[in-house]
């Protein structure tokens, strides 16, 4: 069983051109429910990339694409199941290529474009499967992008995974920690006052419940791709579970696939780039990430991020590190989450000469653990 898990690792996270600029398979590893590739090059330069498991089936995906055009990071944090996930891994990187094809450059438009076309596949596939999988209609993804080209860096969000940026200070060896990307969480002000403002007739759009602010007493997101219950009448109804279904008419979308989009010219000082689902952010503040990638080398930062998380996640618990590792999938989501995190450690001189010459990579998570 092992083996078999270990070759269909290896077959999604080192595609053909691995070997000119993503090392090979030698490169990745695994440590129990921990899937790592300690380092790599991309266009953008170093990158470093881990996955730690705790839902039954992992619902987290991520990619990193590179070559000529650029380089593309995305963390996908998939909701209800791992389809809306795994959906986003395969189309939205494609889509933006296809849209972006014409101009032969990327927007901010053109990533918003591409956000809402796979939004329209997913619930066009949701349409298809619906009398013989309903619960799709049920499963959503946040979406984080961040897609780096000709020295500037554009950051897309729905949801509430979270990009940050390490940036030296000065001639100092100190490093500032700056957040890049905006969330769509019910627990934080803004988005309540948002879906308020959005849905004036309804006094229950945000509801105070297990301890935590959730739209509609359901999720705590406000923006997905997927979660078509939450946004079409026709896909709120039996046969989905009965936890998911809204009593009063839903006469317009309460959730959208709209991203917040930033876009950032890269400077000298800005050193490297933390790409990570919400399951790091719970355990870690955006500077202390900062300050241990800061401190390490390079090789191994994604996975020493997660590790941290993971022995903050057991002190809360009063418990071990060693003790939580020991703890099998499913039963490990009392926890902490499936945790993804990508981190690019910026190349100047890469930047300054483009990516004309750069071979093509490509990376994915693995599907199935």
């Amino acid at each position: 069983m092992l083996g078999s898990l270990m070759r269909l690792l290896s077959t999604c996270w080192c595609p053909p051109g691995r070997s000119s600029t993503g090392g090979d398979v030698d490169d990745d590893g695994q440590e129990g429910l921990l899937w790592f590739r300690d380092i790599g090059q991309c266009a953008g330069g170093d990158f470093s990339m881990a996955v730690v498991q705790a839902n039954q089936v992992l619902e987290d995906q991520s990619q990193i694409e590179s070559g000529p055009f650029g380089t593309f990071v995305g963390v996908y944090d998939g909701h209800g199941g791992p389809d809306a996930a795994r959906y986003v891994c395969d189309h939205l990187f494609r889509n933006l290529r296809e849209i972006s094809s014409v101009s032969g450059s990327v927007t901010s438009d053109e990533i918003r474009r591409a956000f809402l076309a796979t939004e329209e596949g997913f619930i066009a596939l949701v349409s298809q499967l619906w009398n013989s999988r309903p619960h799709l209609a049920t499963t959503g993804s946040c979406c984080l992008v961040g897609f780096i080209s000709q020295g500037t860096l554009f950051v897309a969000n729905i949801g509430d995974s979270r990009a940050v940026l390490g940036r030296k200070i000065g001639s100092t060896s100190g490093i500032a920690a700056i957040q890049l990307s905006t969330e769509h969480n019910a627990n934080v002000e803004a988005v309540r006052q948002e879906l308020k403002a959005q849905h004036p007739d309804d006094p229950q759009i945000v509801v105070f419940r297990h301890g935590v602010w959730r739209v509609k007493g359901i999720i705590q997101v406000s923006r997905s791709i997927g979660d078509a219950y939450m946004k079409f009448a026709q896909y709120n109804r039996e046969p989905i579970n009965e936890k998911f279904r809204i009593s009063e008419p839903l006469r317009m979308p309460i959730m959208t696939a709209n991203p917040a989009i930033l876009c950032h010219s890269i400077q000298t000082s800005d050193s490297f780039l933390i790409f990570a689902s919400d399951g790091l952010w719970e355990h870690l503040s955006n500077e202390k990430a900062v300050e241990i990638v800061h401190n390490h080398p390079h090789a191994g930062s994604a996975k020493k991020l997660i590790k941290a998380a993971l022995q903050e996640a057991a002190r809360k618990r009063e418990m071990r590190y060693a003790d939580l590792k020991r703890i099998d999938k499913k039963v490990r989501r009392h926890f902490h989450d499936d945790i993804t995190v990508i981190i690019i450690f910026l190349n100047h001189d890469l930047l300054a000469k483009g990516f004309a010459q750069m071979s093509t990579l490509s990376v994915r998570s693995a599907l199935e653990h």
